[in-house]
């Protein structure tokens, strides 16, 4: 004994079979991207009210994140040594970061001295400018959540924020609009 169902879909071409797979991806595909962005706006680092702007890499030297969103968008990425899902988002930021397109500052987040924090830059190979968070202050000002997390400044302003595994070119489109728009 054959159900209704049975029936509908042994009758079908292939071709509506096909399509009837597509529409069945296309729509959880949607849902997907619907729940994938409230969840990354959501987890989004939000810009204090007073923002530190101006603070030191683990090296001792001034950074001014105001100063460097100023002629072009500047990328501030929270991550930590210590976080397995940065060990894959670092080496773009350090690729993003030596290309020269757009000022890019790290801030690692619970990561140890600022000698733990060379060993590891070092080892890796990291280039990027780092500033030691070392007690969670900075990223507790910004409301983080998550890491790795993403800020876009421009003109010292938050315009864009992010969350979890962004590939470099979503970066790049990031900054590219938030310098032209």
């Amino acid at each position: 004994m054959t159900t209704d169902i049975e029936k509908k879909t042994s009758n079908k071409t292939p071709k509506q079979k096909l399509l009837s797979v597509l529409k069945t991806v296309l729509l959880y595909g949607i849902v997907f991207l619907a729940v994938y962005t409230a969840i990354n706006w959501w987890r989004q680092p939000v810009m204090p009210a007073s923002p530190q702007l101006q603070l030191t890499d683990y090296q001792g030297q001034p950074v001014d994140l105001a100063a460097m969103s100023a002629d072009k968008p500047a990328l501030v990425y929270f991550w930590g040594t210590w976080c397995p899902i940065c060990s894959m988002t670092s080496p773009t930021i350090d690729k993003l970061a030596a290309s020269n397109d757009y000022p890019v500052v790290t801030i690692a987040i619970k990561s140890g001295s600022d000698q733990e924090l060379d060993s590891y830059l070092n080892e890796n190979n990291f280039s990027f400018t780092t500033v030691n968070d070392q007690d969670g202050n900075i990223f507790a000002d910004w409301q983080g959540q998550v890491t790795p997390s993403y800020v876009v400044l421009k003109d010292g302003e938050m315009t864009q924020g992010l969350t979890g595994i962004q590939p470099l070119w979503s970066l790049k489109l990031r900054l590219w609009l938030s310098d032209n728009f």
